[in-house]
């Protein structure tokens, strides 16, 4: 997914009120929209080179919206908005191997009436639920981990896959780990521990879970590779 107009660089001040970022460009302080709802662990350090895009609606408040963090020498993704769109693209490129050749790929397919999940995958006649949730902490030894806040909404949507899964559909989580420079994933008990129960009971229930990391500059971000669940 190439952004389009190219990306603004700036430095990074701080973060408030969850969804509003200071940030200095061309020597001068302007907020930005920060579509992430996380609390972006390990991300906001004073000082920070971030990436901002622009938009062209002249109705818009905030004309920037905060797009990629460097962290050391790492860039890491932060604009939730954009995670299924990313899928969507691999999808449709088979760049996801345990969706090839598909017959059908439906966004924001409804599946009761309190839920929808972000994909429904037809292929030969069978029905697929595909969830997808957007990764960006790492703490240490470049183990990618979810989640970075305690997440009733997340641990919902796991539930919801193991009655998919009950129901005669199949159903999958994917984690989209918007950075590269990490080499495993696992879910952060230690900050979420009912959201881990309900992922060991997913897993147990039939629930495919899948990892992939993106490939990401100031130009593009796309899936790339899949990532070992410990």
């Amino acid at each position: 997914m190439k952004f389009i107009p190219n990306l603004l660089t700036g430095t990074f001040i701080k973060r408030y009120k969850r969804f509003f970022v200071d940030i200095k460009y061309k020597n001068k302080e302007i907020t930005a929209h920060c579509p992430n709802s996380g609390s972006m662990m390990g991300l906001l350090d004073k000082g920070n080179q971030v990436w901002i895009s622009k938009s062209k609606n002249p109705e818009r408040k905030l004309k920037y919206t905060l797009e990629i963090i460097k962290i050391k020498n790492d860039l890491v993704g932060v604009n939730t908005q954009l995670t299924n769109k990313i899928v969507f693209e691999a999808l449709n490129g088979n760049k996801i191997s345990e969706f090839i050749n598909l017959n059908k790929i439906k966004a924001e397919s409804v599946f009761d009436k309190e839920t929808r999940f972000d994909f429904l995958i037809l292929k030969n006649k069978k029905r697929h639920f595909l969830e997808v949730k957007n990764v960006t902490l790492v703490r240490k030894n470049n183990i990618a981990e979810f989640p970075d806040a305690i997440t009733n909404r997340g641990t919902k949507h796991l539930l919801k896959l193991i009655e998919a899964k009950q129901g005669g559909f199949e159903s999958s989580m994917l984690y989209l780990i918007q950075r590269e420079n990490c080499n495993t994933f696992k879910i952060a008990e230690d900050i979420d521990k009912n959201y881990k129960i309900a992922f060991d009971k997913a897993k147990k229930s039939g629930v495919k879970i899948l990892c992939y990391d993106c490939h990401i500059n100031h130009e593009e971000v796309i899936l790339n590779r899949k990532i070992k669940l410990i």
